[in-house]
């Protein structure tokens, strides 16, 4: 019975945020990474941006799931990217708040939504690393740090989260609070993007 819960809301999440991820990976910027024929500038602009989104959420939201996701800390990626515009010879310059601006009192459900997202990129990230490393050479350990997730163990650190997610909701029945936060994250990273192109 529980499986068949778990399932149900795993793919309740990801029925409910589909056009929003659908919308981001439609823009420019999220495009450029996936071309074949992408340079140093735009996978720096990529990053940059990114880091903006990622280095917020880990200080300002992600901090409030301490007690409900055990291995937090090993989840962290903002070191990732910065490693990655050092060896491309980017400048890390401040943050800015792009994700959290706004945000007030923030839940637990709300910010395990939020942390879905930035979690679920890592599956995605798999992908772009193999087209990044294809067109400009980087790999896993030089200059696609972020991309490279978890290496091997991307897949099954994804399931173990989802499974936490799912028995998370199943215990609390915050479903609609998770999803609104997935949906919010999506749309932070969206704006904070789109911003690029103007």
């Amino acid at each position: 019975m529980e499986n068949s819960a778990t399932a149900t809301f795993a793919e309740n999440i990801k029925a409910a945020t589909a056009k929003a991820h659908t919308d981001l990976e439609a823009l420019p910027v999220s495009v450029s990474v996936m071309n074949p024929a992408i340079n140093n500038a735009e996978y720096i602009t990529y990053l940059t941006l990114m880091r903006d989104i990622v280095k917020d959420a880990e200080e300002n939201v992600f901090p409030i799931l301490s007690s409900v996701v055990p291995d937090l800390e090993a989840r962290n990626k903002a070191h990732f990217i910065d490693a990655d515009l050092t060896y491309l010879g980017a400048e890390t310059t401040a943050t800015h708040n792009a994700f959290s601006t706004g945000l007030e009192n923030v839940s637990v459900p709300f910010a395990l939504g939020a942390f879905y997202v930035i979690e679920g990129s890592s599956l995605g990230g798999r992908v772009i690393l193999k087209n990044i490393n294809k067109a400009l050479g980087h790999n896993e350990e030089n200059g696609a740090t972020y991309f490279a997730g978890y290496g091997h163990l991307t897949g099954p650190r994804w399931k173990q989260f989802t499974e936490l997610l799912s028995a998370y909701e199943a215990e609390t029945n915050t479903g609609a609070e998770i999803i609104d936060g997935a949906n919010y994250a999506f749309e932070a990273i969206h704006r904070h993007f789109a911003q690029e192109q103007n």
